[in-house]
């Protein structure tokens, strides 16, 4: 049985750079892309304010942003994986301690979820199925 498994594995690390990329382009979308196009940096701009009422430099209001959404189309294609999903482990650990953890586990929970899922790329890989294989970057 165990061996009939280990053939699936790299379908198991596509499923779940899929799941984080899609989670992470879903998430990052609607504060990079603006509702409309009379201020076209303005999703961007707000993010940036909402990160520094956090008492967060505003500027890392651009950087979780463009992590998110950047990273997220990344992961998906399978595109510097690694790198990406260490800067998504890394916004997630700022989104768990600045932004969820006053409403405890229940408020943290996905967001400590997608950190586990980012650690885990960072460790395993990419996977068979991913641009870096085909562009040897993994």
């Amino acid at each position: 049985m165990s061996r009939w498994l280990n053939r699936l594995q790299p379908w198991g690390v596509l499923l779940l750079r899929l799941a984080l990329g899609i989670s992470m382009l879903y998430h990052g979308w609607h504060k990079v892309v603006p509702v409309s196009w009379g201020h076209p940096f303005s999703a961007l701009q707000h993010n940036a304010l909402f990160v520094g009422s956090l008492g967060i430099p505003s500027w890392l209001g651009y950087v979780s942003a463009l992590t998110e959404f950047l990273g997220g189309i990344c992961l998906i294609l399978g595109l510097l994986t690694r790198l990406f999903a260490f800067l998504v482990a890394i916004n997630m650990l700022f989104a768990i301690f600045t932004a969820t953890i006053h409403r405890g586990y229940a408020g943290s929970e996905l967001s400590i979820e997608l950190l586990v899922m980012a650690l885990m790329l960072v460790v395993s890989g990419p996977g068979r199925a991913a641009l870096d294989r085909k562009l040897r970057l993994a």
